[in-house]
């Protein structure tokens, strides 16, 4: 008897970790296609259309001018992206200086014209609707 529950109860914490974790990567996969539709506006030079997509924190963090004064400084010297891809992807509930929430904090080795190797980090985090947006976005 003692075995029967004992293998129940393995079976129904493998279902539950199983589902935890199937979870969490969808939520990285819809992040990940988020994130890089965003970045598209950035690449195309659209930088207030990417700050109109940003998530509300992010728009408190930095208005309209200064981001596309910041993005004018750091992206236009890099010339025209040649690729990019996911380096790690990682979801979690607190990041440092944030409020709670749904966060996927991905990473993505990129190359542009001018800069062969390069680092982005980018943030999306689930809003209120259920959409993923970006709250933060860094280069290396």
């Amino acid at each position: 008897m003692f075995r029967k529950v004992l293998c129940l109860v393995i079976i129904g914490l493998v279902l539950i970790t199983t589902n935890v974790m199937a979870d969490e990567s969808n939520k990285k996969k819809t992040a990940i296609a988020a994130a890089e539709r965003w970045l598209g506006m950035v690449d195309e030079g659209q930088y207030i259309e990417s700050w109109n997509e940003a998530s509300e924190y992010f728009k408190l963090s930095i208005n309209r001018d200064q981001w596309e004064q910041s993005l004018e400084a750091a992206r236009k010297p890099l010339g025209k992206l040649f690729s990019r891809k996911v380096r790690s992807a990682k979801y979690t509930t607190s990041l440092p200086g944030a409020p709670d929430g749904q966060y996927v904090v991905i990473q993505f080795m990129t190359s542009f014209e001018n800069k062969k190797s390069g680092i982005e980090t980018v943030t999306p985090v689930m809003d209120k609707e259920g959409i993923w947006r970006v709250s933060g976005y860094y280069i290396k």
